[in-house]
């Protein structure tokens, strides 16, 4: 069974976005260390748009080979005109609103988003799937999540977007490791506790 790591960044009150969603004053802190450590460990989730400029899209897949996002998330994207923002994996964008994809690598899931989710993490692979947003996705599929991965950025917002966009819930997870960087960010990794 493959696992579902919904590898986020967030602030340190819990929150990966504005109230609107922009997570734009997270960006200051992909120093040259913690970029670095991106490029080794998560590459796959550097978007293929950012990959190319930088050189990097030659890097292999380590830990994903598919990613599942929402449909507010993908928008931030499709309004840059950018339809396959993960070309180097396969794309599935959660939404009930989008009809028809824009792209032929991005696959819609309108309906029974558990069941598909469930479909993907039954499949034979040696690698994972990268949930990527947004709140609301991660709220509904959190039953299903495996892991956290969660980048804290030494800011706190007050409010905005929390990490999961879910009611009250108490679901456990185990420390697995917390890793350290000098520009204050923690990347903490999370196990499921079934």
């Amino acid at each position: 069974m493959r696992k579902l790591t919904y590898f986020i960044a967030c602030s340190i009150d819990g929150f990966i976005g504005d109230p609107e969603g922009d997570a734009s004053a997270m960006m200051r802190f992909v120093d040259e260390e913690f970029f670095a450590f991106l490029k080794a460990e998560y590459p796959e989730t550097l978007p293929t748009h950012g990959r190319r400029p930088l050189g990097i899209d030659d890097l292999p897949n380590r830990r994903f080979d598919t990613v599942v996002q929402g449909r507010a998330s993908y928008d931030i994207v499709l309004k840059d005109g950018i339809t396959s923002p993960y070309a180097h994996l396969r794309e599935y964008v959660a939404s009930r609103t989008l009809s028809e994809s824009p792209d032929p690598n991005v696959e819609i899931i309108a309906d029974d988003l558990v069941g598909r989710v469930r479909e993907l993490k039954a499949e034979d692979s040696g690698l994972g799937i990268y949930l990527c947003g947004g709140s609301v996705l991660a709220g509904e599929l959190l039953d299903e999540i495996d892991e956290l991965v969660i980048k804290t950025y030494p800011i706190v917002q007050g409010s905005g977007m929390p990490m999961f966009g879910a009611g009250f819930s108490v679901t456990e997870f185990a420390l697995e490791s917390v890793r350290t960087f000098k520009n204050g960010v923690l990347v903490r990794t999370y196990s499921r506790q079934r």
